[in-house]
């Protein structure tokens, strides 16, 4: 997630970069054959460029409000769970009545370490690539990566599990394919125990359980989001509609600015160049933000929330030693 003011000028032009070469190589191309070698009959009327973009501005337009949507759902899914982790930290201190102090707090300490392991599993799994994503597949997100780092993809999670997990449940919950739903399991098999043990209440426990509940359908949501891609079929149209757009403005220009003026028909690349910039942008825009836990730089913060998640519970039990907050990197905050 990017937390400047906004994209330097200078950053998104290198980032479309490649777009715009292709734009100019399209403009020029019809108007050193319209102005050179006086074919004018290239020139085409605008009424059906007219009708192809208005078809690729509404395709663009209705992409870009779903893949925002898509992002704003998976921040307001991580918003839930960091609420709710709060309010699960505060009940197991509170609500777990076991009268020797120090099992309390071991006990309290060890289901604090097995939900921050739950949120370790879970960002671990949000950040595998699929086949449709594309931070990793297309090479101008592949060179933008110098300006941040994923550090799920850096780290191992058996590593990051360590502090957090007893060596018998760390290995485990790694022989499971979804580590992050077998934390919850254990989660609830030491609540059941305590319960049984007569150290939670029935309401505590029921409570507790509604929160595990509510663990699991944040995670079922963010899964939904992570392996269900926006609908291919439009993000083809859109794609295709673009194209036949840039394609055909060069051609539909040419008889407009050749009226400017013995040379006014050159004006026809830079006019094109922008025109065409303006929906190739909105296309990779749009293509940026579908995938909201892919590893971009345009992700939701997943990893940063999971740190204030970790400090705020570390927190709430009284500990003092505390892991440091997430610091942006080019005011990228992964």
């Amino acid at each position: 997630m990017n937390i400047g003011s906004h994209y330097k000028l200078n950053v998104f032009l290198r980032w479309t970069r490649k777009n715009i070469y292709w734009l100019f190589a399209l403009s020029f191309v019809p108007t050193f054959l319209y102005q050179v070698l006086d074919w004018k009959w290239l020139a085409i009327p605008w009424v059906p460029i007219t009708l192809v973009g208005t078809a690729a501005a509404f395709i663009a337009g209705f992409k870009n409000t779903l893949t925002y949507n898509r992002m704003w759902e998976a921040r307001t899914i991580w918003g839930g769970i960091v609420n709710s982790s709060r309010t699960f930290a505060i009940m197991v201190r509170d609500m777990i009545q076991i009268t020797d102090t120090a099992e309390a707090k071991t006990v309290h300490r060890e289901m604090i370490n097995r939900h921050i392991a739950w949120l370790t599993s879970l960002r671990f799994q949000l950040r595998e690539s699929r086949n449709w994503e594309n931070v990793k597949t297309k090479s101008y997100n592949h060179e933008f990566r110098v300006h941040y780092k994923v550090s799920e993809w850096e780290s191992d999670l058996s590593e990051e599990l360590k502090p957090y997990l007893t060596e018998q449940e760390r290995t485990a919950v790694l022989a499971k394919k979804n580590r992050a739903t077998q934390l919850i399991a254990l989660q609830s098999a030491q609540l059941k125990a305590l319960h049984d043990k007569q150290q939670l209440d029935t309401l505590y426990h029921i409570e507790l359980q509604h929160l595990l509940r509510d663990f699991y359908d944040s995670q079922g949501k963010s899964e939904r989001i992570k392996n269900f891609p926006y609908p291919r079929q439009f993000a083809s149209i859109n794609l295709f509609f673009i194209r036949l757009l840039v394609l055909l403005l060069p051609f539909g220009m040419l008889g407009e600015c050749a009226k400017l003026g013995t040379y006014g028909a050159w004006l026809t690349i830079p006019f094109s160049m922008i025109v065409g910039w303006i929906f190739t942008s909105l296309e990779q825009v749009g293509e940026s933000t579908e995938n909201p836990f892919e590893g971009g730089p345009n992700d939701i913060p997943i990893t940063s929330m999971s740190r204030t998640i970790e400090i705020d519970l570390l927190e709430i039990l009284g500990e003092t030693d505390l892991p440091p907050a997430i610091a942006a990197e080019n005011d990228i905050l992964m």
